[in-house]
């Protein structure tokens, strides 16, 4: 496997060794870690729109003037640091390992080896622990990364996988086809980006294995349906429709037109799971959807509901209106929006609710949205029953909190 090399962070550090001044050089006076300390808990207070920022940049200063000593407490600082925080933080170790190796120091690989194994520690921490050793010791990065298959860190995982697809790219090259589908089935056990998800699934397809995308991402692919409600002038967003009231899966509703509505089966074929409205109830425009689905889990855990939605939509989970959205046709992809929940043992439930509006272009059709439930990797929870479609015999009735 050839050598991983550094992400492309460090290329401005020679600009930000401009930024210390005055030909002021680092390691001149280096910082206590005292003065480490303080400076770590300035930059910790930093917030957004510049809170923060005034005593964000002496602090900055004074760790980038720092050994290797400091390196060790700045990686433990990005636990928790805000994303501005952690830009900080970034900024000044660049400034550090540019100077310890322009003066042809060695860096403390063993420290920062401890940090990337880690995996409690924050996933941008590691990533970065890990840079700094594929910049002092590129050979010992590449062995480390065909560990991090199931790595909870992202950019970990993907160059895992990527790796790995790589090893099955040459075997599928040299007509070794079994070998080739045994690693791109590895690889996508351990896939969370749809990039590679789908580069994997075409590879894999294309050697004649079957590729259950659906189950791999969590997507819930069995539905019960209704429409069309008013949605003229889009008030129907905030109006307060039959489904929303309660769940009742053998009533009988007037339509926008006034015609008498019902709950209908909708089984989705589309490999990326996409509940499309259009399906069963055509190209209807100033209209509202609804879609509810059930779904048993063993344990109680907590989880992500990830949605991707070009319409205006709310989602409830259990009765609790979780989050709602009134914007339309701004563009959509799969996990969008990442909801935190918390799954219950036993039977769960979800109610979709989508609008469509008047706009009559060719991108303004879709009607539709793609959820899933997983873990904050990724990794798809799959509940016990893959068709969690509502028993006829007895209507459901939940009453949903707003």
């Amino acid at each position: 496997m050839k050598s991983f090399q550094p992400t492309l962070f460090f290329v401005s550090s020679w600009l930000a060794l401009l930024l210390l001044g005055n030909g002021t050089t680092p390691h001149a006076g280096a910082a206590t870690s005292t003065e480490i300390q303080k400076s770590i808990n300035a930059i910790n207070a930093t917030g957004l729109e510049g809170k923060g920022n005034t005593q964000a940049g002496p602090a900055w200063k004074t760790l980038s003037k720092a050994d290797t000593s400091a390196i060790s407490p700045i990686l433990q600082a990005m636990n928790g640091a805000s994303p501005m925080a952690r830009n900080w933080f970034r900024s000044a170790l660049e400034v550090i390992v540019s100077q310890e190796i322009k003066s042809g120091k060695p860096l403390p690989i063993n420290i920062i080896g401890d940090f990337l194994l880690n995996t409690n520690n924050s996933p941008q921490g590691r990533r970065l622990a890990y840079d700094l050793i594929a910049l002092s010791d590129p050979d010992t990065a590449a062995k480390l990364i065909p560990g991090m298959l199931n790595d909870p860190s992202p950019q970990l995982r993907r160059d895992a996988v990527q790796g790995l697809i790589k090893e099955a790219t040459d075997l599928q090259s040299a007509k070794k086809d079994a070998a080739a589908s045994l690693l791109y089935r590895q690889a996508l056990n351990s896939a969370r980006d749809t990039d590679q998800i789908k580069k994997i699934a075409g590879q894999l397809k294309q050697l004649g294995n079957e590729v259950d995308l659906p189950r791999h991402f969590g997507f819930f692919t069995h539905w019960k349906v209704i429409a069309p409600f008013d949605n003229t002038n889009r008030e129907g967003f905030d109006a307060v429709f039959a489904p929303e009231k309660e769940i009742n899966l053998q009533a009988k509703y007037p339509s926008k037109e006034g015609k008498e509505i019902g709950w209908q089966d909708l089984a989705l074929s589309d490999e990326y799971g996409m509940l499309d409205l259009n399906q069963p109830f055509g190209p209807l425009k100033e209209v509202t959807g609804y879609a509810y689905t059930e779904m048993e889990f063993d344990t109680a855990r907590p989880a992500e509901l990830r949605i991707g939605c070009k319409n205006a939509w709310k989602i409830w989970f259990n009765g609790q209106l979780i989050f709602a959205r009134d914007e339309y046709h701004r563009g959509m992809k799969i996990d969008q929006y990442s909801l935190p929940i918390q799954l219950k043992k036993g039977k769960n439930s979800l109610l979709i609710k989508l609008c469509q509006n008047e706009q009559t272009q060719s991108w303004t059709v879709e009607w539709q949205a793609q959820i899933r439930i997983c873990d904050a990797s990724g990794t798809a929870i799959l509940a016990k029953d893959r068709q969690p479609t509502p028993k006829a015999k007895k209507a459901t009735r939940r009453k949903l909190k707003k």
